[in-house]
């Protein structure tokens, strides 16, 4: 596998330990114009990315274009669900990368990882994404939890991007890219976050909960053979 250029020819993924999240104009007017993902599901991946940043420890950093406007408030599950999340307020900069104080609050975490997600990608991801990658950070664009006003926007923003060097992931493999293993406390937790994301995952956590319903009711019936 062949790493962009401002990945230094390090392998393109995920590394929990030196990554922010960054979650631009997540805003209640925007979501209305996403077309090209059912809304419900852009909303509820956000929200994915929001509660697996509090179980990693990762910094998220918030933004939202003309707030007061007709693009309209933050949706409020950010900030419940990553409550450590650091909002930036803009003067109207169009590119949250525009934004110095921005700018210098990802460069305040000392990470160089950026998971970016956004309304609208094409003009919300696209835009600081494409500058980031320029200034030398590993960037991924999580698509689906980002929402754009057609398909074909969304297609030509993907061709866009890789050529800038920024790498396109989905919420599932950024979850998993930042869990790296299942060998971990808190593995019950990750596994509902999967469920959120695919709601057929429910099924296999059950079979697994019953499976071992069976394994334990099994042993005392084993003991009493003995």
């Amino acid at each position: 596998m062949s790493s962009p250029a401002n990945f230094n020819g390090s392998k393109p993924t995920i590394n929990s330990d030196d990554a922010v999240i960054l979650l631009i104009d997540h805003q209640s007017g925007l979501f209305q114009l996403v077309e090209d993902t059912p809304m419900s599901r852009v909303r509820a991946n956000v929200t994915v990315l929001a509660k697996a940043a509090t179980l990693a420890n990762i910094p998220v950093i918030t933004t939202a274009s003309v707030p007061q406007g007709p693009n309209g408030p933050m949706i409020p599950e950010i900030q419940q669900y990553a409550r450590h999340a650091t909002y930036v307020p803009r003067r109207g900069e169009i590119d949250a990368w525009d934004n110095p104080e921005f700018v210098a609050a990802v460069k305040a975490t000392g990470r160089h990882t950026l998971i970016m997600a956004g309304v609208l990608t094409s003009v919300c991801v696209a835009f600081p994404a494409i500058a980031a990658a320029h200034d030398g950070y590993k960037v991924f664009a999580v698509f689906d939890a980002s929402g754009d006003y057609s398909k074909m926007a969304q297609e030509v923003t993907l061709a866009r991007l890789m050529q800038a060097g920024v790498v396109p992931i989905d919420t599932a493999a950024a979850l998993a890219e930042v869990q790296g293993t299942w060998n971990r406390g808190d593995a019950q937790a990750w596994a509902e976050l999967f469920a959120c994301v695919a709601p057929s995952y429910q099924l296999l956590l059950e079979s697994h909960h019953n499976a071992q319903e069976v394994e334990r009711n099994q042993e005392p019936l084993d003991s009493q053979r003995k």
